[in-house]
């Protein structure tokens, strides 16, 4: 009697084996077609995603260029209202009581001041110790003038004390809303002008209150004649 000879081929072993282990086991070189790469709706989210990321930060950088620039021009806007602090207090500090005349020669007072509001000359007097580098035949008193022109704090100086034209104005600050004057005399009294009596007469301190662009309103105190 002959025998029956089981021919298999080489891939139905391995069936065999993944049939009684309930066909979990599989080809660790084999994957499926799924598992192969990216799917397109995966995609589109990544880059819908990175799209959010980049946006975000572009406009996080344009927020901090912006502020930055802000900063900057305040800075610069407080740095120039300092200058015009400093250079408006040398010269009260500097006030001379010397009276003077324009240029039509009318006698006006030594210090002469209005409430700055409406614009216009705000602040006119004599200071002393100007300096004469050149050594010119000049004295060493000046007569100067604070104005408000437009939105401009402006210094006006004269070559002479009397019956001289201005020499030139000096802007000191732009952006300049308004300003508000008051004068203090000798009894401790606070008034909006400064018109005496006696042509001599000065004030002992000025209280100058000016509203700035992108800054604010800003008090400053002066001292008159600190400096005889």
């Amino acid at each position: 009697m002959r025998r029956a000879t089981l021919i298999r081929h080489p891939g139905e072993g391995r069936d065999l084996v993944s049939r009684r282990h309930g066909g979990s086991h599989r080809d660790p070189g084999l994957r499926r077609d799924d598992e192969a790469g990216f799917t397109l709706v995966e995609l589109l989210v990544s880059l819908f995603i990175f799209a959010m990321l980049s946006a975000a930060g572009v406009a996080l950088l344009s927020f901090s260029v912006r502020s930055q620039e802000a900063t900057e021009a305040r800075l610069g806007r407080i740095a120039d209202l300092r200058r015009a602090g400093a250079l408006l207090a040398g010269d009260l500090a500097q006030a001379a009581p010397r009276s003077w005349r324009d240029e039509a020669g009318a006698g006006r007072a030594a210090f002469d001041g209005s409430s700055g509001e409406g614009g216009g000359a705000a602040l006119i007097f004599v200071r002393r110790g100007w300096e004469n580098l050149d050594d010119s035949p000049r004295p060493s008193l000046q007569r100067v003038e604070y104005r408000l022109v437009e939105n401009r704090l402006e210094r006006r100086a004269f070559p002479y004390v009397d019956g001289a034209a201005a020499k030139g104005d000096t802007i000191l600050l732009e952006g300049v809303r308004r300003i508000r004057l008051r004068y203090r005399d000798r009894e401790g009294e606070w008034r909006d002008r400064w018109d005496p009596t006696d042509a001599s007469a000065m004030p002992t301190a000025v209280e100058a209150v000016v509203g700035i662009e992108d800054v604010g309103q800003v008090r400053q105190l002066f001292q008159v004649g600190a400096g005889a």
